[in-house]
C-alpha cells in the first residue's frame, strides 16, 4: 500500500535536492539565465509540497491554499525557464494572470463555497496551462532539436495526461483530491513525483547541450574579432567544396592581408594593432551578404568564403571591401590609423575537387600578385594561359583589378 504522507515527504526532499543542484548551476554559469527560473521553481515547489504535506494533518484550509499556490507557481517558473532557454521574452504578465486566476478559483471553491470538482479544475489548469504554453518551444521543428528537449516535451505531455485524468475523474464524481486520499490519488502522486524528477533531468540535458554548443562555438571563433577562426574556415571550405563537386555550382574565396600591419604594431603598439583588426572586421562585414563568412586565419590575415559566387561576382565584392577601407583611410585624421589591404580572389573548379588547401593556395597566389603590384589593391587568380609571352607560375596568371 502506498502511503501518501511518505510520498509527499519524498516530493519535498526531491525538490530541495533539485533546487540545490540548480543553485549550483546558476552560481557556476551566471549567464545561463534559465537556471535561475528552474532554481526558483524547485525551491517554490518544495515549499508547496511541504505545505501540502502539512494539510494532510491540519483541518484549516490555509495549508491547502498555500500548497496550491506553491505548486502552481513552480509550474509557471518552470515554463518561464523554458522560454528563457530559447531566448524568448519571459511572459510575466501572462504567467501571473494564469497563476492568479487559477489560485483565485481554488480560493473561491474552497473558502467561498465548497465545490471539489471546480476547485480541482482550477488547480489543474494552473499547473497544466503554463507547461502547455512552453511545450511548443520544446517540440517545435524550428527549435533546438536535442535529447533534452525531446525528453522534456515527452515528460510534460505525460504530466498533462495525469493531471487531465485526475481532472476528468473528479468531474465524473470520483474524489481524487489529497483530502480524500486513497490509492488512486497515491498512484497519481507517485507518477507526478517520478515525472517531476525526470523533467528536471530533461532540463539538465538542455543545459548540458547549451553549454556544449557554447564551447563548440568558442572553439570555432577568433577570440579578438569574434569572427570565424581557421578551423571554422577549413570546415566551411570542405563543405563548400563537397557541395560544389556534387552540384557543379561555383563558389569563391577572398584572401586578405592588412598592408604594413607590422609597422602599425611596432609604431603604435599591439593594442593599436588589435584595434585595427577589429575595425577592419566591422568594415568588411558591412560589405558582405547573408551567408558569406569572414574568418581570421591568423595575425593580420583574413579569408572570406563567398558561396554560389563566380570569379567576377567575387571580384566585385572584393572591390567593395577594398573601397570601404580606402574611404575610411582617406577620412583618417589626427591619431587615426589608416588601414590598407591587399586581396587575392580565386574560384573553385573541378581541378580543386574536395581539397580546400588548393583553393587557398590559388587565392594566396593572387594575393602575392596584388602586393607585388603596389599593395592596397586586389588581383584575381585565372588558370587560363596568359596572353603575354612570359608565363607566370607554370602557365597560370594572376590578373590585377584596379
Amino acid at each position: 500500500m502506498l502511503n501518501v504522507p511518505t510520498l509527499w515527504t519524498v516530493f519535498v526532499v526531491n525538490f530541495l535536492a533539485l533546487g540545490v543542484i540548480w543553485a549550483y548551476v546558476t552560481r557556476s554559469y551566471p549567464k545561463f539565465a534559465a537556471a535561475r527560473f528552474w532554481t526558483a521553481s524547485s525551491f517554490v515547489g518544495a515549499a508547496g509540497a511541504m505545505t501540502a504535506l502539512i494539510r494532510l494533518f491540519v483541518a484549516s484550509p490555509l495549508p491547502l491554499l498555500l500548497g496550491a499556490a506553491g505548486v502552481i507557481a513552480a509550474s509557471c517558473l518552470a515554463a518561464m525557464g523554458i522560454q528563457r532557454f530559447y531566448d524568448r521574452p519571459v511572459s510575466w504578465p501572462l504567467m501571473t494572470a494564469t497563476g492568479g486566476l487559477s489560485l483565485t478559483g481554488v480560493v473561491v471553491f474552497t473558502v467561498g463555497f465548497e465545490h471539489m470538482q471546480l476547485r480541482m479544475l482550477s488547480y489543474t489548469l494552473g499547473q497544466a496551462l503554463p507547461l502547455m504554453l512552453a511545450l511548443r518551444l520544446l517540440l517545435s521543428p524550428e527549435g533546438r532539436v536535442s535529447p533534452g528537449a525531446r525528453l522534456s516535451g515527452i515528460v510534460i505531455l505525460s504530466i498533462i495526461a495525469i493531471l487531465s485524468a485526475r481532472m476528468v475523474g473528479n468531474l465524473l464524481g470520483h474524489d481524487l483530491s489529497a483530502r480524500a486520499g486513497g490509492q488512486t490519488h497515491a498512484v497519481m502522486v507517485l507518477g507526478l513525483l517520478f515525472l517531476s524528477m525526470t523533467l528536471n533531468f530533461g532540463f539538465l540535458l538542455l543545459a548540458m547541450d547549451s553549454l556544449r554548443n557554447e564551447v563548440a562555438d568558442l572553439a570555432l571563433l577568433d577570440d579578438l574579432t569574434g569572427v570565424a577562426n581557421r578551423r571554422h574556415l577549413l570546415q566551411r571550405l570542405t563543405e563548400e567544396c563537397a557541395r560544389s563537386e556534387r552540384g557543379g555550382a561555383p563558389f569563391s574565396l577572398l584572401v586578405i592581408d592588412l598592408d604594413g600591419f607590422k609597422t602599425i604594431n611596432d609604431t603604435h603598439g599591439h593594442a593599436a594593432g588589435d584595434a585595427c583588426l577589429k575595425h577592419f572586421t566591422l568594415m568588411a562585414q558591412t560589405r558582405l551578404r547573408p551567408g558569406d563568412m569572414l574568418a581570421r586565419t591568423g595575425g593580420d590575415e583574413f579569408c572570406i568564403v563567398l558561396p554560389s559566387s563566380s570569379l567576377r561576382e567575387a571580384a566585385a565584392i572584393a572591390r567593395r571591401v577594398l573601397e570601404v577601407c580606402r574611404q575610411d583611410a582617406a577620412a583618417c585624421t589626427g591619431r587615426d590609423i589608416p588601414i590598407a589591404i591587399s586581396i587575392g580572389v580565386a574560384q573553385w573548379d573541378r581541378g580543386i575537387g574536395q581539397f580546400p588547401d588548393r583553393l587557398i593556395a590559388r587565392a594566396d597566389h593572387a594575393l602575392y600578385a596584388a602586393k607585388k603590384n603596389g599593395k592596397n589593391d586586389l588581383a584575381v587568380y585565372d588558370p587560363a594561359p596568359p596572353l603575354s609571352p612570359e608565363p607566370i607560375g607554370r602557365g597560370e596568371a594572376a590578373h590585377n583589378f584596379a
